[in-house]
C-alpha cells in the first residue's frame, strides 16, 4: 500500500494538521510532527528521548524552521501558529507531496522549478534523528537556512522560557546544548554548513490540539542555532540532533543503515523463521499478503523498544502506544502475538516474555511502569491471564518446550496466587470457581476510565472476559502439562468448575451474556463488548448457540468500521464522541468510544461461529483505509462510537497494530 498525499491533503491546513508521522528508535525514543509541519501537540519534536529506556522521555529538539532562498525569492519551508492566532507563514503552499518510503515519511516541496526533498528518521539504537535535504532539480542553487529550536523537558509537561539560560557551546559541525548542569548535553550538527549559534527565545507557540484537550496549549521554544548552505541539484544536506558526541554524520550511510533494517523486518514477517509451520493455530503472514500488511510490519516494530536491567541487559518490552503511553502489562501481553509471533520474530516474543516474568510479584505481572521509575503497579486482574494466553500462542507457534518447563513453575505459581487470593480481592469463589476481583475505587481491568474518586465504570465481581481468560489459562495449564509430563488434575477440575459457573453469565431473556455478575449491585447486563472474548478466545465456555448469539448481537450492536464500540448505543450512559477536557474524554473512554483492538476478537469470532473467511477477512477492508489517518501508516487507539467514526486517543496504539496482524496472519490474508 502506497501512503502518499499531494496537494489536496498537503495545502489544506485542516488536512495536513491531522495527519501525524512517527519514526521511532527502539529504545522508547521517538519523532513526531504533523504533515504539514506545524506542531500542534506537546509530544511533537524531532528528539523526543528516553533518557532511561524505555522511560524518561524529555523533549530536546523542537523543531527546524527552514527557510529556501532561490533565485532572490525566499520560500518558508515551514509553518507556525502562535498564541494570538497568527500563522507564520499565512499559507502552506509549497509542500507538493508527502508519502511514506518503508518506515520514512518524506516531503516534496516545490517551488518555481526547483523539487528539494525532506526526510527524517532515527538511527535504530541510538538517541539520533536524521533530517536529510536533497535538491532534486533545480535550474539554480538553493540555500537553505535551518533554525534549530530546542528545549529540555518531560513530554507531558510544556516549556517557559522566561529568562532561563541554556549552555550553547560551538563545537566541530554544530553545537552542543546543555540545558542545566546536571542535563545531559546534546546536539545539533550539519557537516559543511556555516553555523551561527544563538539564544533566543520564541514564546507563546499554539498547541492546538493541547487546547482541545483541555490542557495547558502554549509552548516556548529556544533558537539555539541556524544552520546555512548552498546546495546544487543532487546536493544533499544532512542535520543530526542526538545525545551522541560522535553519531554517524554521514547522511546517505546513515539512511542506507535504516532501509537494510526496513528490509530486514519485512523478510522476517514472510519467511516466519522458528515457528512450526504446521496446524491451523499458527499465526504468521502469508508471502502474498498486500502491501498494506507490510505497512503493519513495519509499524508494529515502532512498539518493541529495550528495557534493560541488571539481570537482563538486553530485556526487551512493548510502548502501549504513542505518543503518551509508557509499557503496560496488559497492552504488552495482548500486543505481543500480533507483534512479534506473527511477523516471524519467536526469539523477540521469549525475550520479552522473560522480561516481565521477572517482575511477576504474588501471582501478577504490573500493569504499567511509572514513567520516574517508582515501584510498578500492579493494579489489574486480567494481563496477568493475557500473559499466560501469549505464552500460549507462543508455545503453539514454536514448540518451544525448553522455555515451557522453564515458564512452568511461574504458570503455576499464578493460579496458585489466584486461586487463594492475591491483591484486590482477587480469588477463586469457590461456589462457582469464578474468578472475583475488586475493591471500592479500583479499576482493574481494562475499562479502567477513573477521574479522581470517580469510577466510570465500575465492574467489581466477576467481569466476564477475566473469567473467559481464567478458563483458558486453565485449559492452558492442562495442555502445558500433559506436554511436560506434569499432573493436571487439579487444573482440569478447576476448568470445569469455571465451565460450569460460566453458564451464570447467559442473560436468557436478554440472548446475550452479562458483562459482571456478583457485583455490589448485582448483575450488571450492559451490552458490552467484553462477552466477544468468550468466544474468540481458544477455549469456550459458551455453547454453540450461545457464540453465534454473542456475535450477533456484538454485530448487530457494536460493530462499526474500526472496532466494537465499549458500550451499546441503546444504553442511557451511552457517549458517541471522544473529546473535550479530561473529564469528558474519561467519561466517554468505555462509554461507547469504539477501540480497534477489539475489531481482531470479533472477526475471529465471527470466523469460528460462520466459518466464512471471506467475510471474515471483508471486516478489515476499512481498518487497512485508516492507514491514511491520524497516525500515517499506524492504526489509532480509539474512534468516536458515532460516525464518521473518527480516529481519537493515540495515533498508533500497539494492541490495534497488533490485533489486525494477528488476524490477517490467523486468516492468511493474501492467500
Amino acid at each position: 500500500m502506497t501512503i502518499q498525499f499531494g496537494r489536496e491533503i498537503c495545502s489544506h491546513p485542516a488536512l495536513a494538521n491531522d495527519r501525524e508521522w512517527l519514526v521511532t528508535n527502539g529504545t522508547g525514543s521517538f519523532a513526531s510532527g504533523t504533515v504539514s509541519g506545524m506542531q500542534t501537540r506537546r509530544y511533537h519534536g524531532l528528539l523526543v528521548a528516553a533518557l532511561q529506556p524505555p522511560l524518561g522521555h524529555t523533549l530536546l529538539v523542537s523543531k527546524l524552521d527552514t527557510t529556501a532562498q532561490y533565485n532572490r525569492r525566499f520560500y518558508p519551508l515551514f509553518v507556525n501558529r502562535w498564541l494570538d492566532g497568527t500563522v507564520e507563514p499565512d499559507v502552506y503552499p509549497w509542500i507538493e507531496r508527502f508519502y511514506l518510503d518503508g518506515s520514512i515519511p518524506v516531503w516534496h516541496y516545490a517551488f518555481a522549478d526547483a523539487l528539494l526533498e525532506k526526510r527524517i528518521w532515527m538511527h535504530r539504537g541510538e538517541n539520533t534523528t536524521y533530517i536529510r535535504y536533497q535538491l532534486r532539480r533545480a535550474s539554480l542553487p538553493v540555500t537553505l537556512s535551518c533554525k534549530g529550536l530546542a528545549t529540555y523537558r518531560d513530554r507531558h509537561h510544556s516549556t517557559r522560557g522566561g529568562d532561563r539560560q541554556m549552555r550553547v557551546d560551538r563545537v566541530d559541525n554544530g553545537v552542543c546544548v546543555t540545558a542545566f548542569t546536571t542535563a545531559i548535553p546534546y546536539y545539533l550538527l550539519a557537516p559543511g554548513c556555516e553555523v551561527s549559534p544563538a539564544h533566543d527565545w520564541h514564546y507563546g507557540l499554539d498547541l492546538a490540539v493541547e487546547g482541545d484537550r483541555g490542557l495547558d496549549r502554549a509552548e516556548d521554544a529556544l533558537h539555539v542555532v541556524t544552520f546555512k548552505r548552498e546546495l546544487h541539484p543532487g546536493d544533499s544536506l544532512t542535520l543530526v540532533v542526538t545525545t551522541h558526541s560522535q553519531p554517524i554524520l554521514d547522511g546517505t550511510q546513515a539512511l542506507a543503515v535504516h532501509r537494510q533494517g526496513d528490509r530486514q523486518l519485512l523478510k522476517l514477517a514472510k519467511t516466519a523463521k522458528g515457528l512450526k509451520k504446521k496446524g491451523k493455530k499458527v499465526y504468521a503472514l502469508h508471502r502474498k499478503a498486500p502491501q498494506w500488511v507490510d505497512r503493519l510490519v513495519l509499524a508494529a516494530d515502532q512498539f518493541v523498544v529495550n528495557r534493560p536491567s541488571p539481570e537482563n541487559p538486553d530485556g526487551k518490552t512493548i510502548v502501549a502506544g504513542y505518543h503518551w503511553f509508557g509499557d503496560w502489562g496488559r497492552d504488552l501481553a495482548i500486543a505481543l502475538s500480533g507483534l512479534t509471533l506473527c511477523t516471524g520474530r519467536p526469539k523477540l516474543t521469549r525475550t520479552i516474555l522473560q522480561t516481565f516474568a521477572r517482575y511477576c510479584d504474588r501471582g501478577m505481572i504490573p500493569n504499567r511502569f511509572p514513567d520516574a521509575g517508582e515501584t510498578p503497579d500492579y493494579n489489574t486482574v486480567d494481563a496477568t491471564l493475557w500473559y499466560v494466553e501469549a505464552v500460549r500462542a507462543y508455545y503453539e507457534a514454536t514448540k518451544d518446550k525448553k522455555f515451557l518447563k522453564q515458564l512452568w513453575p511461574l504458570l503455576v505459581e499464578i493460579v496458585e496466587w489466584h486461586a487463594k487470593g492475591t491483591r484486590y480481592n482477587i480469588q477463586v469463589d469457590p461456589a462457582d470457581g469464578l474468578l472475583y476481583a475488586g475493591e471500592p475505587g479500583v479499576q482493574l481491568t481494562w475499562m479502567d476510565a477513573k477521574v479522581g474518586d470517580w469510577v466510570v465504570t465500575p465492574r467489581v465481581g466477576k467481569p466476564i472476559e477475566v473469567n473467559a481468560l481464567w478458563y483458558n489459562a486453565l485449559q492452558s495449564m492442562v495442555r502445558f502439562g500433559k506436554k511436560l509430563g506434569k499432573r493436571t488434575d487439579l487444573y482440569r477440575q478447576m476448568a470445569q468448575a469455571a465451565s460450569v459457573g460460566f453458564e451464570r453469565f447467559w442473560n436468557e431473556s436478554a440472548g446475550y451474556c452479562d458483562d459482571v455478575i456478583d457485583t455490589p449491585q448485582g448483575r450488571d447486563s450492559s451490552l458490552r463488548p467484553n462477552q466477544i472474548f468468550a468466544v474468540s478466545l481458544p477455549y469456550s465456555p459458551l455453547s454453540a448457540p450461545q457464540q453465534r448469539a454473542v456475535v450477533e448481537v456484538c454485530g448487530r450492536s457494536l460493530l462499526s468500521s474500526y472496532g466494537l464500540r465499549s458500550l451499546s448505543p441503546h444504553h442511557r450512559d451511552y457517549v458517541g464522541h471522544y473529546g473535550g477536557d479530561v473529564l469528558q474524554r474519561d467519561g466517554a473512554y468505555h462509554q461507547g468510544t469504539v477501540w480497534g483492538w477489539l475489531l481482531g476478537h470479533y472477526i475471529l469470532a465471527d470466523f469460528k461461529v460462520y466459518g466464512d473467511r471471506d467475510r471474515a477477512l471483508s471486516f478489515l477492508d476499512p481498518i487497512a483505509d485508516s492507514l491514511i489517518e491520524a497516525g500515517v501508516g499506524s492504526l489509532s487507539e480509539i474512534f468516536d462510537g458515532d460516525p464518521p467514526f473518527r480516529p481519537q486517543g493515540a495515533i498508533a496504539q500497539a494492541w490495534t497494530v497488533a490485533e489486525v496482524l494477528r488476524v490477517a496472519a490467523f486468516l492468511k490474508i493474501g492467500k
